[in-house]
């Protein structure tokens, strides 16, 4: 259901009057306003017709300007004031898609008709899609640079692995956002504009960071395990990543899979019989040997009851497993204090 007064398609039915018949008929079939919504190709239409690609865009331009021109436009007026104030409401730049969908998320002729209405507008100015913004309209240019500015601040800040909730993100996003009015300033309106971006973007679990991050832009079982365990916010046997991966994602991981995938990875740290943990989370890679080569290695000599307690840290193992592997005297020695060393 449209939240429109007006009915759009009957504005543009009034519009395409003003023109002559090819005129009309070329627009139509750019914009989709006929009885198919689907647009046709400058290159198709000069098929239709004969003519060149350029020659159907100088036809178009021209009944553009001429329904600007039309008494029928200057009728419509409070239909463009009304589209103006939705705008307004919406954040006064939006993105092509997001302002369409509110329109209407699945009447793809009425979409047609209303974005036909935002080319016509006096008001409403687009900027193209580029390598960091999306398709977008907006009314007031000094706002629109101000929200852009404000987006390309918040990219800059990012680290590339870097996950945020919405909510801190939001937060993050407004101190960059200090020139603009306040009436803006609230959380419907900021995720649209977040949405703008295409070098911010959100994982499946809602949390926000480099578009083209693996952590945010999830392709594999791998990526899915990722966040699976960082939600889980502890050790897991991967048994329970591939349930996690079901459950969370609604995405078939085999369990044989899901394993294979972990180990290959070294964002992931196998820390017990196959427990796994994020390395980030600072747990140390290898064997219990390495491990405990890698605690000596930093804290220098240390007792058994100190080597234990480090150890059982990073590894989900017996304290049996930690003295076995501190009996071979290749690696380590103990000194008549009782402490170990390296050899």
């Amino acid at each position: 259901m449209s939240v429109l007064t007006f009915k759009p398609k009957i504005t543009v039915k009034k519009l395409l009057a003003a023109l002559p018949t090819r005129s009309r008929e070329v627009i139509v079939a750019r914009y989709g306003l006929g009885k198919d919504a689907s647009k046709m190709t400058l290159e198709a239409i000069g098929d239709k017709y004969g003519i060149t690609r350029e020659r159907v865009r100088q036809i178009e331009n021209s009944g553009i300007i001429n329904i600007r021109k039309s008494k029928s436009f200057k009728e419509e007026v409070k239909v463009f004031e009304e589209l103006k104030n939705i705008f307004k409401t919406l954040g006064s730049i939006i993105s092509e898609e997001d302002f369409l969908n509110y329109i209407s998320p699945k009447d793809k002729s009425l979409q047609n008709d209303v974005h036909f209405l935002l080319v016509v507008g006096d008001a409403f100015k687009k900027q193209k899609e580029n390598d960091e913004f999306k398709h977008r309209w907006h009314i007031d240019d000094s706002h629109a640079k101000k929200v852009e500015e404000a987006l390309r601040k918040l990219y800059k800040g990012l680290s590339n692995d870097e996950l945020l909730p919405e909510s801190e993100i939001i937060t993050t996003f407004l101190k960059h956002l200090e020139e603009v009015n306040e009436e803006y300033k609230n959380e419907e309106v900021l995720k649209r504009w977040l949405s703008l971006s295409k070098q911010i973007s959100r994982n499946p679990l809602g949390e926000w960071g480099v578009a083209h991050s693996k952590n945010v832009s999830v392709k594999g079982i791998r990526d899915y395990a990722y966040l699976a365990i960082r939600k889980h916010g502890s050790p897991i046997h991967f048994r329970e990543v591939a349930k996690s991966i079901q459950t969370l994602f609604n995405k078939k991981a085999h369990v044989a899979t899901t394993h294979n995938e972990l180990i290959k990875d070294k964002r992931f740290v196998l820390v017990g019989r196959g427990l796994y943990a994020l390395a980030e989370w600072g747990y140390i890679n290898g064997v219990v040997k390495d491990v405990i080569q890698k605690v000596l290695e930093k804290n220098g000599p240390l007792t058994k009851e100190e080597i234990i307690d480090k150890v059982l840290k990073e590894r989900y193992v017996k304290e049996n497993t930690i003295l076995v592997n501190l009996q071979n005297a290749k690696n380590f020695k103990k000194d008549k204090q009782g402490r170990y060393s390296l050899v």
